[in-house]
């Protein structure tokens, strides 16, 4: 058996956060390395623990997580990030399909399902997805 994919969930909202553990926890195949609540928070978690995976939000104070999903790419370009807000794809900032994220998920239809489908493709996904 393979070691399950590890994450990072980065958001300024604990109740996102709350819910994506609770998703976590229900997919064998990813752990929690940790958790961020800020772009800045979010670069320096990356470099400590290496994680496969990043659930990032875009809207936080500070540092967008599309200015720090850029500088964690830039650094580990195996990471792979997910892109989760509330936005409707065809909102998206301009600059989040430049941003070097693999897909975008709204945090509306985020749930098992969608983290296991989107990560299964994550290798195929043309920027944006929902």
């Amino acid at each position: 058996m393979t070691a399950p994919h590890s994450v990072v969930i980065v958001d300024d909202q604990a109740p996102f956060r709350l819910a994506a553990r609770a998703v976590l926890r229900r997919l064998s195949c990813f752990e929690l390395a940790g958790e961020a609540s800020s772009g800045a928070e979010a670069i320096e978690l990356v470099e400590t623990v290496h994680p496969e995976l990043v659930l990032m939000d875009i809207n936080m104070p500070g540092m967008s997580g599309i200015e720090a999903t850029r500088r964690i790419l830039s650094a580990n370009p195996d990471v792979v990030v997910f892109l989760c807000s509330t936005y409707n794809v065809q909102d998206l900032p301009s600059d989040a399909v430049d941003s070097g994220a693999s897909a975008y998920v709204s945090k509306e239809s985020f749930g098992t399902e969608t983290l296991r489908r989107l990560w299964a493709d994550r290798s195929s996904i043309s920027f944006p997805t929902a």
